[in-house]
C-alpha cells in the first residue's frame, strides 16, 4: 500500500485550496476532531465491514464528534469514506494544518519536558525558540515525560532539539563505549 503521506497530500492540498482564509482555523479544528475519531481502532474495524455502506459510515463518523462540521468538510469526509480513504484522515488533517501554518507563518512545536512548565518558563522557552526558528509564531503542545530526568526535547516539523539529561547520558555512554 502507498505511504499514507502520499495518499493524504492531494486531499489536504485540495481542501486547503478550496478554503477561504477565514475558514482555515475552523476547518483545521474540525479535521483534527474527525481525525481523532477516524484513528480509533473500533471505528476502523467497523469501517472495514463490507455490509456497512459509506453513507452509514459517514453518519457514524459525523455523529461521533461534538460540533457540526461545515458543509465543505462534511462533503470532503463523504468523499473520503466513498473512496475508502478514512485511514488517511489523520495524515490529511496534519498536512492541512501544516499548510495552514505555513501560510500564516507559524509552526506547531511539540515540547516534551521532564517537569511541568509554568507560564513564565514556557514563555521564556518559546521566546528563545522563536529566535531559533526565524521569528515564526510557535503553537506549543507541551507534554511531561519524567524519563527525561531534566531538560526538554523540542520538535518543530522534522527538526528535533534534545537538551534533556537523558539524551546527554546516552551521548556520554556512546562516547565512553567507543
Amino acid at each position: 500500500m502507498a505511504d499514507l503521506a502520499t495518499i493524504a497530500r492531494p486531499y489536504a492540498e485540495a481542501l486547503f485550496r478550496s478554503a477561504k482564509p477565514a475558514d482555515l482555523s475552523a476547518w483545521a479544528e474540525q479535521l483534527e476532531e474527525l481525525a481523532q475519531v477516524a484513528g480509533n481502532a473500533d471505528l476502523l474495524a467497523v469501517a472495514n465491514n463490507p455490509k456497512l455502506s459509506s453513507a452509514d459510515l459517514l453518519q457514524i463518523l459525523l455523529s461521533s464528534i461534538k460540533a457540526k462540521p461545515s458543509d465543505v468538510v462534511k462533503n470532503f469526509v463523504e468523499v473520503l469514506t466513498q473512496n475508502h480513504r478514512l485511514l488517511a484522515l489523520p495524515e490529511i488533517s496534519a498536512q492541512f494544518t501544516a499548510l495552514k501554518n505555513a501560510q500564516e507563518g507559524a509552526a506547531e512545536v511539540l515540547i516534551t519536558s521532564a517537569f511541568p512548565l509554568n507560564g513564565e518558563e514556557l514563555n521564556a522557552l518559546l521566546s528563545t525558540l522563536k529566535k531559533r526558528f526565524g521569528g515564526k509564531e510557535l503553537r506549543p503542545t507541551v507534554t511531561v515525560d519524567p524519563e527525561l530526568i531534566g531538560g526538554v526535547c523540542v520538535q518543530v516539523g522534522d527538526e528535533v532539539l534534545d537538551t534533556s539529561v537523558k539524551a546527554r547520558l546516552v551521548s556520554m555512554q556512546a562516547a565512553l563505549s567507543a
